[in-house]
């Protein structure tokens, strides 16, 4: 205890001074802010001071010191110096390596690829900086759950821009990116289900090196995630229409920032995407219906087992086999729907055919489970029956027993 307490005395009197800190936590209003925000900072947690971003001599107490310009006090840093300033240390591997060896040192390079790092250079000051993403003086890992770049707040991170009109408007790019995002499955995964690993806007922009995707690359972008889905739309007729149109492939069915989630409605009806291009009596139109009843059928079949076996199970029958061949039953749903990007209507049959002869095969085993349940319950009800005629004759014996051994005490006694 007393060497623990010597350690910690010892790691107080080393820690290094920031004269910065000190005078400004005693500031009022905005003065005081940078100096509260720090002490959450990676930064702080790791030993840097002010003056390791501002410059000065940190060690001083006199002002005039401390932010003289012989000490190399910057002050504020303009914009447009403000991601060269963060590189001096996240661009050095061999001075990132003491921190986490993990850690990229490529962010500054890639973010002068981007269209932020581009526009800067250009004199515009009002695209987004390091400081803008990730914060200035609370700057928290990016697993923190309170960084703005935490996985959750991307794309709250990236709205902040993106979608204010005034800052956007001589930019001349739509601003309802965010509020069609909301809508998304993608965004679904991320905030209802807790998948971090969901797509947000740097899934498919990039973080640092942020660029929209171009009409051509747009698949490769949806395919790093859907890569199942990408290689049947290299087969299709699709690929080749939409790229003569140079319309961009996946969007042209799903959006681009609204992507709903999928159902065979997507194929026929009222609100079909086909329908977009291919009437209803055409030969895509036709395919598209034939594919969606297709769908269809395999669910509604997929169901009645599930609510079959549904039943069984809540009345103690053991179809835990059955249950679990349903999982790879509808594994075949998911492979004839990822068939629909082929547009080929005997591909899809394949996995169809194939998820309705075990949807089947699970619904006997339900409806066996519920037979066996039956003749339980009339085997049950005739034992009881049975008992109770039993029981019912051992009363009637007795009461006969002792009804005559009754009238025989009676016969005596005259």
């Amino acid at each position: 205890m007393r060497y623990a307490l010597i350690l910690l005395l010892a790691g107080t009197a080393l820690a290094a001074k920031d004269s910065c800190l000190t005078c400004h936590s005693g500031l009022p209003g905005e003065l005081q802010q940078p100096a509260a925000a720090f002490a959450s900072s990676v930064h702080s947690q790791e030993g840097f001071t002010c003056a390791d971003c501002h410059g000065g001599d940190a060690n001083s107490d006199d002002p005039t010191v401390a932010m003289s310009a012989s000490h190399g006090f910057i002050g504020v840093p303009p914009r447009t110096a403000i991601p060269k300033l963060c590189a001096r240390c996240h661009s050095d591997p061999n001075f990132m390596r003491r921190y986490n060896p993990r850690e990229r040192v490529d962010q500054y390079s890639e973010y002068l690829t981007s269209v932020h790092g581009q526009r800067l250079r250009t004199g515009d000051t009002a695209v987004a900086t390091c400081i803008d993403c990730h914060s200035v003086h609370d700057i928290r890992p990016v697993r923190d759950p309170l960084a703005p770049v935490y996985p959750l707040r991307v794309p709250g991170t990236c709205a902040q821009c993106h979608a204010n009109a005034a800052h956007m408007a001589k930019y001349s790019i739509p601003t309802n990116q965010y509020a069609e995002y909301l809508k998304s499955a993608h965004w679904e995964e991320l905030s209802k289900r807790g998948d971090l690993s969901a797509p947000t806007c740097a899934t498919c922009h990039g973080n640092h090196g942020a660029k929209p995707p171009a009409v051509s690359s747009v698949a490769a972008v949806c395919g790093t995630c859907h890569a199942l889905e990408e290689q049947r739309f290299e087969t299709s007729p699709h690929q080749t229409a939409f790229g003569a149109m140079n319309l961009g492939t996946c969007v042209v069915c799903h959006s681009n920032h609204a992507v709903l989630r999928t159902s065979d409605r997507m194929l026929s009806g009222s609100d079909a995407v086909c329908g977009q291009c291919h009437t209803a009596d055409s030969a895509g139109g036709k395919a598209a219906v034939e594919m969606a009843g297709l769908i269809r059928n395999l669910q509604d079949r997929l169901k009645q087992a599930d609510e079959i076996l549904a039943r069984a199970q809540a009345d103690g029958m053991e179809v835990s086999e059955a249950i679990a061949h349903q999982t790879e039953a509808r594994q075949n749903l998911v492979k004839a729907r990822s068939e629909v990007h082929a547009f080929d209507v005997d591909a899809m049959a394949v996995p169809v055919k194939t998820g309705l002869a075990m949807a089947a095969t699970d619904y006997r085993a339900g409806e066996d489970a519920l037979h066996e349940r039956n003749v339980r319950r009339e085997g049950l009800a005739i034992s009881l029956v049975g008992v109770g005629i039993t029981v019912l004759g051992l009363w009637l014996a007795i009461r006969r027993l002792g009804g005559g051994g009754a009238a025989g005490s009676n016969q005596g006694g005259n």
